[in-house]
C-alpha cells in the first residue's frame, strides 16, 4: 500500500499488516495506514481508497468522502472518480518532523449520509537529501605530551538531518602514526568519534599536527562531511578538571525571558596556574541546543538564547566539557526539561460547512469541523459550545470531531438568517478560548403569496396626455425569497365588457407601472377602473389581486364660448343707453360658457377697450356692463365695447366680444320719482306760477316737440325705405331653454333656465332697429327693479373699469 517501490521485508510486514486491517475492519478499530517516500512530486499516487475501506466507486462518492488533516494545511486529496488518493503537495520529511523518527502524518477520512470517520496515517520514509555537517570547520584539540598510549579523546559529531540509516553511520581520521578513529555509540543512538593515541606525542619534536575528521552516511552511495582537527601538544598537567555533579536537571517554563538564567555548571581543578584556569563549553551538543542555548565560558552560566516551545520540543540533554590551560577537560551532562504553559488557544478546523439550509427540514447538518490544543495536561483539555437560544446543537462524533445540526425545522419567514458562534475553550490557567463564526442561511420554500401595499391604488391622470405617458405604479412584495420572491404583474379581465381595457393602460409586468395607451378626453371619460395581479415565480406560483381607480382630470382645452350676443353676424344688435341713466345702470349681460369642469369653467370678465375710457365698466364674475359715470351731453352717442371672457384655466383660455351702445334721449324712465320728489311736484304744481317760469317752460316744450317730430320723421323715412331690407335682418328668438350643459347657476354668466333673449340684428350701417331683452316670465321686470338697485348698492365692490 506504498506509493513507491519498497523492499521486500517491508512489503511482506504491509501486506500482514493490511490483513489485519482488513480483519479488525468490522470491528470498527481500523486504521488506515500508508508509507510514501519524502519529496515526491504533487500528485503522485499513495493507494487505492475505495479497496481499502471496501466500498464501491460510487458509494465513495455518494456518501461525498473527503479527507482531512490536523489543522488548515491539507497533504492528501481524493479522486472520487476512482478512489485513489494523490500527494496535494511534495513534502518535507525534516521540515514536518525533524529528527523524530518514525515521521507520521494523521489524517481522517469523512464519509457523509451518514456521517462516519475513518482514523488514517501516513507514514514519510526518509531519503538521503541531507549530507553530514560539523558545526565547526576546526576542531582544536589538546593533548598533553605525556598522555600514554591507548589514551581516548572524544571528539564532537556531525549533524544530519536525515535519519535511520541515512543518518552519520560512520567516522574516519586521514592517516597519520600517532592516533587511529574508533566509531562509538551514543546512548540515544547517535554515533560520535573517538581518537585513540597509539604513539607517544614529543612537544619538542612536533608542537601540533593537522587531520582531516571525516563523517559518512548511510546512503548509498553515502554523503560525507569533513571537518580539521588541529591536535596542540602541550607541557605535562598532572590534574583534569572535575564538576562538582555529573548530571544537572532542571526545569524550565517554555516563556521564559530569552536572556534568562538557566542553569550554572560549575567544576574545580586541583592545579595551580594557567593549568587550573577553566573554560566552559558544549561536548557534542546538537544543533538544536546551540541554537537555543548560550554558555559563558567563564562562569558556566547557561542561559537561554531564543524563546522555548513545549510543542516544538519538550527536553534538551546536552554535555558541557570544563578545560584547563593544561589541555586536560572534564565533563558533565546537563538535562533540561521544558515545562508547558498554557499558551496556545485552541485551533477549530471546519471540515465541511453547509451555509445554506432549506426551511421545514429537521435534523440537518450544517458544519462538520475538528478542534485541537497543542498544549499538554489540562491545558490540552477542551470543552466546545454555541450560543442559546439557537435551533442548532453539537453533537460529539469521534475523537475531537463535532457536528453541528438543526434542533428542528426552521423557518425563513421567521429568521433568515443566523449568525452561531462556535467557542473553544482550554482548561488552562488562564484559560484560553478560541471563537468561529458560521453564518448560515435558510433557503426559501414558496409558502407566500405576494401582497400589494394598498387594497386599492387612485391614480389621478390628466386628460389630453401623451401616448404612453407612465401615470402610476402598483407594488407587491413577497416575504420569499429568490425566484419564489420574484413578482410579475398583469392586467386582470375587466368586470364590464364595455370597458376598452386593453386600449387604455398597459402594465410593465416586472416592476407594475401603469402606462395610459391613448389620449384621455375628460369630457368623454371621467373615471374607470380595473384590478391588477400580482404572481410570483415560484412552483407552484402564488398570486394576489389589487383594485385600481383611475381618476380623468380636467385640462383647460375649452375657450369660453359667448352666448350672448352673438358675434360674427351680418348684423350686431346695439344696445341703446339713455342719457338719463345713473351711475351702476344696468346696460347690457355677456353670456358665456364653458365646457372644461371646476375650476377651468370658472370665468371672468374684463373691459378690454372702449371708446370713451371710464364711462362703463363690466361686472368681474356675471358679465353685467354698467355705468360708471352720470352721462353727459359731451359724451359720444355711439360706443364701441371690448369685454374679454377668460377662464381660470393654467394656462387660461378666453374669448372676447364686441358691444356696440347708443346713447339716446327720452328713450325710456330708468328710475321712477321717489314718493318725495313727487310730493314736491305736486304742490309746485298747486302753487301760482312765476310768469318767467311760464314763459320757460313753454318755449322749451316747443323747441322739444320740434325736435321730436324731425326725429321721427327721419326714422320713418328711414324705415320706409329700408323695410326690406330690416325685414331680412330681423334676428331669429331662441325658443325654449338653453340645454343643460349650458345651464349656470353660481352666478357667473351663463344663461339660467328661466330666460331667453331676443336679438335684433340691423340691415345696414345706416340705421338700425332695436328690440329689448324681455323675460319669458312677467314679472322679471319687477324683480329687476329690484336687483339693480341692489346690484347698484353693490357696484363699487364688484365693477371693473377700463
Amino acid at each position: 500500500m506504498t506509493g513507491m517501490p519498497v523492499p521486500k521485508a517491508t512489503q511482506k510486514r504491509q501486506v500482514t499488516t493490511i490483513i489485519i486491517l482488513l480483519l479488525l475492519w468490522d470491528v470498527g478499530g481500523v486504521i488506515i495506514k500508508y508509507s510514501v517516500l519524502e519529496e515526491r512530486d504533487s500528485g503522485s499516487f499513495v493507494a487505492n481508497l475505495a479497496k481499502d475501506v471496501r466500498l464501491g466507486l460510487g458509494e465513495l462518492a455518494a456518501r461525498g468522502a473527503r479527507i482531512l488533516s490536523k489543522g488548515n494545511k491539507q497533504y492528501l486529496e481524493l479522486e472520487q472518480k476512482s478512489g485513489n488518493v494523490f500527494l496535494k503537495e511534495k513534502l518535507d520529511r525534516e521540515e514536518l518532523c525533524g529528527d523524530t523518527d518514525p515521521c507520521i502524518v494523521h489524517f481522517q477520512v469523512l464519509l457523509k449520509n451518514p456521517v462516519q470517520f475513518i482514523q488514517g496515517e501516513l507514514q514519510l520514509q526518509d531519503i538521503n537529501d541531507h549530507a553530514p555537517e560539523f558545526l565547526e570547520n576546526e576542531i582544536v584539540l589538546k593533548i598533553s605530551e605525556s598522555s600514554h598510549p591507548g589514551t581516548a579523546f572524544p571528539l564532537k559529531i556531525a549533524q544530519d538531518l536525515d535519519v535511520g540509516c541515512n543518518t552519520v553511520q560512520n567516522y574516519t581520521i586521514s592517516t597519520n602514526f600517532h592516533f587511529h578513529l574508533f566509531t562509538r555509540n551514543h546512548s540515544d543512538g547517535r554515533k560520535y568519534p573517538e581518537l585513540v593515541l597509539d604513539k607517544e606525542l614529543d612537544r619538542e619534536e612536533q608542537p601540533e599536527l593537522r587531520l582531516t575528521l571525516t563523517a559518512l552516511d548511510g546512503g548509498s552511495p553515502p554523503k560525507t562531511g569533513t571537518s580539521q582537527v588541529l591536535i596542540l601538544v602541550l607541557d605535562i598537567n598532572d590534574n583534569a578538571p572535575e564538576f562538582a555533579q555529573q548530571l544537572y536537571e532542571v526545569q524550565v517554563p517554555e516563556n521564559s525571558l530569552v536572556g534568562s538564567l538557566v542553569i550554572t555548571v560549575s567544576a574545580r581543578d586541583l592545579d595551580a596556574g594557567t593549568y587550573g584556569e577553566l573554560s566552559y563549553s558544549f561536548f557534542q551538543s546538537s544543533n538544536q541546543v546551540i541554537q537555543a542555548f548560550e554558555l559563558n565560558t567563564v562562569t558556566g552560566d547557561i542561559l537561554l538564547k531564543k524563546q522555548l516551545d513545549f510543542e516544538e520540543i519538550r527536553s534538551y540533554h546536552m554535555e558541557i566539557e570544563a578545560s584547563d590551560g593544561g589541555g586536560l577537560s572534564g565533563k558533565c551532562t546537563v538535562a533540561i526539561e521544558v515545562t508547558d504553559v498554557n499558551d496556545n488557544a485552541p485551533e477549530l478546523t471546519v471540515s465541511l460547512l453547509i451555509s445554506d439550509i432549506p426551511e421545514n427540514t429537521p435534523d440537518t447538518v450544517v458544519a462538520i469541523f475538528g478542534i485541537s490544543d497543542p498544549d499538554a495536561g489540562d491545558n490540552g483539555k477542551m470543552m466546545c459550545s454555541i450560543q442559546e437560544h439557537l435551533p442548532f446543537l453539537l453533537k460529539l462524533t469521534v475523537g475531537n470531531f463535532y457536528t453541528l445540526v438543526t434542533e428542528g425545522a426552521l423557518d425563513r419567514e421567521i429568521k433568515a438568517q443566523y449568525n452561531i458562534t462556535i467557542t473553544v475553550t482550554d482548561m488552562g490557567t488562564p484559560r484560553l478560548k478560541t471563537e468561529h463564526n458560521i453564518t448560515v442561511l435558510v433557503s426559501d420554500v414558496n409558502d407566500n403569496a405576494p401582497a400589494f401595499t394598498q387594497a386599492s391604488y387612485t391614480l389621478r391622470v390628466r386628460e389630453n396626455n401623451s401616448p404612453a405617458l407612465h401615470i402610476g405604479t402598483v407594488s407587491a412584495t413577497d416575504t420569499d425569497a429568490g425566484a419564489n420572491a420574484q413578482v410579475t404583474y398583469s392586467l386582470l379581465p375587466p368586470a364590464d365588457p364595455h370597458v376598452p381595457l386593453a386600449s387604455l393602460v398597459s402594465i410593465n409586468a416586472d416592476n407594475g407601472h401603469l402606462f395610459a395607451l391613448r389620449s384621455l378626453d375628460y369630457e368623454a371619460l371621467r373615471a374607470f377602473e380595473f384590478r391588477v395581479g400580482a404572481a410570483d415565480r415560484g412552483s407552484p406560483p402564488l398570486s394576489s389581486q389589487a383594485l385600481v381607480r383611475v381618476l380623468v382630470e380636467d385640462d383647460n382645452d375649452n375657450a369660453p364660448f359667448v352666448l350672448y350676443p352673438l358675434q360674427n353676424t351680418s348684423a350686431p344688435c346695439t344696445e341703446l343707453l339713455p342719457r338719463a341713466a345713473e351711475p351702476g345702470y344696468l346696460v347690457t349681460k355677456v353670456v358665456a360658457v364653458d365646457g372644461d369642469a371646476g375650476q377651468n369653467a370658472w370665468l371672468s370678465y374684463q373691459l378690454l377697450k372702449a371708446t370713451e375710457p371710464g364711462l362703463f365698466g363690466v361686472w368681474a364674475h356675471n358679465g353685467e356692463v354698467r355705468t360708471a359715470r352720470p352721462l353727459s351731453e359731451r359724451d359720444a352717442a355711439r360706443h364701441r365695447l371690448l369685454v374679454l371672457v377668460k377662464d381660470n384655466g393654467e394656462p387660461p383660455l378666453s374669448a372676447s366680444v364686441t358691444l356696440h351702445v347708443l346713447l339716446v334721449d327720452g328713450f325710456s324712465q330708468p328710475h321712477l320719482p321717489p314718493p318725495e320728489a313727487e310730493a314736491e311736484a305736486e304742490a309746485a304744481a298747486a302753487a301760482p306760477a312765476d310768469p318767467l317760469t311760464v314763459y320757460l317752460v313753454v318755449a322749451l316744450a316747443s323747441v322739444s316737440s320740434l325736435f321730436l317730430f324731425s326725429v321721427l320723421v327721419f326714422v320713418a323715412v328711414r324705415l320706409c325705405g329700408r323695410g326690406g331690407a330690416a325685414r331680412a335682418g330681423r334676428c331669429s328668438v331662441p325658443e325654449g331653454p338653453f340645454p343643460g350643459h349650458l345651464v349656470d347657476v353660481s352666478g357667473t354668466g351663463t344663461l339660467s333656465h328661466s330666460y331667453q333673449y331676443q336679438v335684433c340684428l340691423s340691415g345696414g350701417t345706416g340705421t338700425s332697429e332695436f328690440k329689448f331683452l324681455k323675460p319669458v316670465v312677467p314679472s322679471f321686470l319687477s324683480e329687476g327693479t329690484g336687483t339693480d338697485s341692489e346690484e347698484n348698492s353693490n357696484f363699487g365692490n364688484h365693477f371693473e373699469f377700463n
